[in-house]
């Protein structure tokens, strides 16, 4: 949004379902009776999507039942003491919306921090929060943003927001964080509770809500109605550090999976057991995330205050368009009842560009149990040429697939053949990004997104003889892992393909959903074919939650022949080295190396250069948080690791650093290729490059 009058201000307030509330410029002393009282407003305060003249402010006040609606009072102000308030208004509350309440404050200067604060009508005040508008659109300065993803307080804590605000507080105006970009699993749908499931790995199980009216598979309460979503995201923001970090900075979210379901897709709700039709769940989800999260994303209802679901039915779905989107009707109200995809322009540049992951993609193409024979000596390794048919379905070869896949005497027919080519954006969005991506006129085109897209594979064609039965094929490398862009060969390469073409310059993409940091290239493809990168690709690792090394320390088996490649112990004991990263980056004689002679120089010295060009650094066991700042030249991305936040550290500053290294990136010219520098500023980041 460009600043605007006041008339436009109150229709943009309309449709995000927000009471808007007009700033003027004569300040005055506030003449509110504000005593703050907490407990009052127990999740605390929040701002979120923040243009260059308007921010979204957020609380909830809750009453007793059979209360009927009240109203708050909401103020902005240029000081933290509220000697210049700026906007005042009044809004509803209600047990509609579970007390939530949403502000659309406007009239605001561009590139400023202001102050805000709710009063009830008996002057109980929540706490003061403090937000920051966005720069004017032609404003040279530069940018500087945070993204977070993965935030399972259940079994962890958030000592990465606390390090996040102690660096805050203590930097220089310029160099402070304008807003948080949370790119999905904000809260995790799939509850243990403490008294069935005392510990995980080595976490404790932590309190965070009882869910009503829900399901259960294993040990995983779930959600299957609007209130238990609701107390999910109650318990989720009980945690102070969350609460923290929401009143210090404006947020711009998405989500990812969890918020919905584990493993749902569209409408289809899956947690660990089988698929069921979900499309009232899915509304539902959609409500708790418009009630719980400020964004500027209008909900069905058009009004002011409520979320206004619509009726919908679970019921099978049974007809699926070209593309792979169910047409039934049900479905299809369940998906657009929030539609979350947008874009957000921040000064000169920065374009954001946010996309949807879940709500429109087609069936997973790598689901089907007859190819799950390939292989099985070799954990989590599947042939990257039968992931290219699999993803390709009918379109793969020109649209001539092969009828049947192969893997050494395996031969199963090809699941796929018929079926449409995997798309995780779906038709109707992809469309709109790659329109955003044409217009966009910012220095810097950033895709936010909540899944990795660098290739996750290995190179077990290079393995010697007599450590498997089986030998792995040599015309193949090994995908490591699926469900992201990184298996979505085709969609992937139409994006590349778009940048590439258009001659668009400052493409990066930043991702979440891994549970690990990834720096490197956005490429189309990998050796054997072209690399030719055409921008930059970013993960930033979880906030809490337990990543892959973590996984495989506890289960990953000792007598395994595989294990050096992802494990390597020590004669004298002790926690064994990740060198899963080293198998990511320089394959499988690196890892092999590195396991038997602890000698980092040596196991470089027989990297395979053909494996991962596209990479220039993962940590599968890192947690914490990236910084990016974007500037007229430059891209400089920050990983701030942390130990493994088991437990929460009490320190101001959230506890000591596992490393912080930067990757940045000069602004290439069209037809040049992008080229990041690592410099490790201080820690240990082990087997990471």
């Amino acid at each position: 949004m460009s600043r605007i009058d006041r008339r436009m201000f109150l229709q943009a307030a309309l449709s995000v379902g927000a009471t808007a509330a007009w700033g003027n410029d004569l300040a005055h002393a506030s003449r509110v009776a504000w005593r703050e009282q907490r407990t009052m407003f127990p999740e605390g305060v929040a701002s979120g999507d923040p243009d260059d003249s308007s921010v979204l402010l957020w609380t909830r006040r809750p009453y007793a039942a059979g209360v009927a609606a009240r109203t708050l009072h909401v103020e902005v102000a240029e000081d933290c003491a509220f000697g210049r308030v700026v906007v005042s208004a009044t809004a509803r509350v209600s047990a509609e919306s579970d007390w939530t309440c949403r502000v659309l404050a406007g009239g605001l200067k561009p590139t400023r921090v202001y102050w805000y604060r709710f009063t009830d009508s008996e002057g109980n005040g929540s706490r003061v929060g403090r937000t920051r508008t966005a720069p004017a659109e032609g404003d040279d300065r530069a940018v500087r943003f945070a993204f977070v993803s993965c935030q399972d307080v259940n079994e962890g804590k958030l000592n990465a927001y606390r390090r996040m605000i102690f660096e805050d507080e203590r930097a220089a105006p310029a160099d402070q964080i304008g807003f948080v970009l949370h790119l999905g699993d904000f809260i995790y749908e799939v509850v243990e509770y403490p008294e069935e499931v005392k510990t995980r790995y080595d976490r404790t199980i932590y309190e965070v809500a009882r869910i009503p009216d829900g399901g259960k598979v294993g040990k995983f309460h779930y959600p299957l109605t609007v209130d238990g979503y609701r107390a999910i995201y109650r318990g989720y923001l009980a945690d102070p550090d969350l609460q923290d970090a929401r009143a210090r900075w404006p947020f711009v979210a998405m989500w990812d999976n969890h918020e919905f379901s584990w493993q749902g897709w569209q409408s289809i709700q899956q947690a660990g057991g089988p698929e069921r039709p979900g499309q009232s769940i899915k509304v539902a989800a959609n409500q708790a995330w418009f009630e719980y999260l400020p964004a500027r994303v209008p909900p069905p209802s058009g009004s002011l205050e409520t979320f206004g679901p619509p009726k919908v039915k679970d019921v099978p779905i049974e007809q699926w368009d070209e593309n792979g989107l169910g047409l039934e009707p049900n479905n299809l109200a369940a998906i657009n009842s929030l539609i979350g995809y947008r874009s957000y322009r921040y000064g000169r540049h920065l374009d954001l560009i946010i996309t949807d992951q879940h709500s429109y993609r087609s069936a997973d193409p790598f689901s089907d149990k007859s190819v799950a024979s390939f292989g099985p000596e070799f954990t989590s390794m599947f042939p990257e040429d039968a992931a290219q048919i699999l993803d390709g379905g009918r379109t793969f070869n020109g649209g001539n697939p092969p009828n049947e896949i192969s893997f050494n005497s395996a031969h199963v027919p090809n699941p796929r053949k018929n079926a449409p080519p995997q798309t995780i954006l779906g038709a109707t969005q992809k469309a709109w990004f790659l329109d955003q991506l044409r217009r966009s006129t910012a220095t810097w085109k950033i895709w936010g997104n909540s899944e990795g897209a660098p290739d996750w594979r290995s190179d077990p064609q290079n393995l010697p003889p007599g450590l498997t039965k089986e030998i792995w094929p040599k015309t193949t490398y090994a995908l490591m892992s699926s469900g992201d862009y990184g298996s979505a060969y085709r969609e992937r390469a139409e994006i590349y393909d778009l940048v590439r073409d258009e001659k668009i310059t400052g493409f990066a993409i930043v991702s979440g959903d891994r549970h690990s940091f990834w720096a490197g290239y956005a490429t189309s493809e990998l050796p054997p074919g072209k690399f030719d990168p055409v921008g930059l690709s970013f993960v930033g690792a979880s906030l809490s939650s337990a990543g892959t090394m973590e996984a495989y320390e506890h289960s990953f088996p000792k007598a395994d022949p595989l294990r050096p490649l992802f494990l390597a112990d020590r004669p004298g004991g002790g926690k064994p080295d990740w060198t899963y990263n080293m198998l990511l980056k320089h394959g499988v004689r690196s890892c092999l190396e590195y396991a038997k002679s602890f000698d980092l120089k040596r196991a470089h010295a027989v990297s395979n250069a053909e494996l991962a060009p596209h990479l220039e650094f993962v940590d599968l066991g890192g947690h914490g948080y990236a910084t990016v700042r974007l500037s007229a030249d430059e891209m400089r991305t920050e990983f701030v690791c942390i130990p493994r936040p088991i437990t929460r550290n009490e320190r101001a500053d959230g506890g000591p650093l596992r490393y912080r290294v930067v990757h940045s990136a000069p602004l290439w010219r069209a037809g040049e290729k992008p080229k990041l520098v690592q410099q490790v500023l201080e820690g240990d980041i082990g087997l990471s490059t």
